[in-house]
């Protein structure tokens, strides 16, 4: 479980504390029974839970891990989170990651680091061939899909029911859902590169959490893997979390 601490608001971006080392074992394990391994402690910067969708991103690529982290929450309403949620920043600096005097500040950066310090969480496919195409359909989300971010922002609080999707929009959503298709063909489900979730079941879960929030109609295999992501542990703790923030952002709780 990931321990929450809430940053006081401020009118700049807040600095993440330094990650501390747990103490070291000073005697030798038991005869018969395997060393624990020293864990270190890590901290995620995050920000809104209802609005953020990078910031879900890098917690669920930490939960899946396996990584023990505190998080680190940045008021939804410092200027600087709050451009970055309304896509008004040039750049995106939430998550953040630090860990073992490591900061990682990139969600696919964030990706790689835990795959190489958590190897046995299965991060990525086994096959070279699966770990190819699961960087590249990460790569497409983490810097794609521009239109479906503006359309349709992540509002976790909120439902629209029939919305109407705007054709720029639409043509997003039919290139993510062409994308889950193939992949589940592929790899035979229930995530995308079959039975282990990884980095892109990370990237592509607030896109289902939107297709939620918009009343999206997609596919029966699309709509399954919707709600399985929705279903899953994490995400339901998270989505609790984002409806008892007292935050709201004027410009993402209209619809438009």
């Amino acid at each position: 479980m990931a321990t929450t601490t809430l940053a006081p608001r401020k009118t700049s971006s807040t600095k993440t504390a330094a990650a501390k080392k747990a103490p070291k074992a000073t005697a030798a394990p038991a005869a018969g029974k395997a060393a624990k391994a020293d864990v270190t402690s890590a901290v995620l910067t995050i920000t809104s839970k209802n609005y953020s969708s990078w910031s879900l991103r890098g917690w669920l690529l930490a939960r899946f891990s396996g990584l023990p982290f505190t998080e680190h929450v940045l008021p939804p309403d410092d200027p600087s989170t709050r451009a970055e949620i309304l896509l008004l920043s040039s750049s995106i600096r939430v998550p953040s990651l630090e860990h073992d005097g490591v900061l990682v500040w990139d969600t696919l950066a964030i990706a790689e680091y835990l795959n190489e310090v958590m190897p046995n969480a299965g991060l990525l496919p086994k096959d070279a061939r699966a770990r190819a195409h699961c960087r590249a359909i990460s790569g497409e989300m983490h810097s794609g899909f521009t239109a479906l971010r503006s359309a349709l922002p992540m509002n976790l609080r909120a439902h629209f029911p029939k919305f109407k999707v705007w054709s720029r929009a639409q043509a997003d959503v039919q290139r993510i859902t062409t994308i889950w298709r193939e992949c589940l063909e592929t790899y035979g489900g229930p995530y995308l590169f079959g039975e282990h979730r990884t980095i892109a079941d990370a990237m592509y879960a607030p896109v289902c959490t939107r297709f939620a929030t918009y009343d999206v109609k997609v596919d029966p295999a699309c709509q399954a893997y919707c709600d399985l992501m929705i279903g899953q542990p994490e995400m339901q703790e998270w989505i609790t979390a984002a409806k008892q923030e007292p935050i709201d952002i004027d410009e993402l709780d209209v619809e438009f």
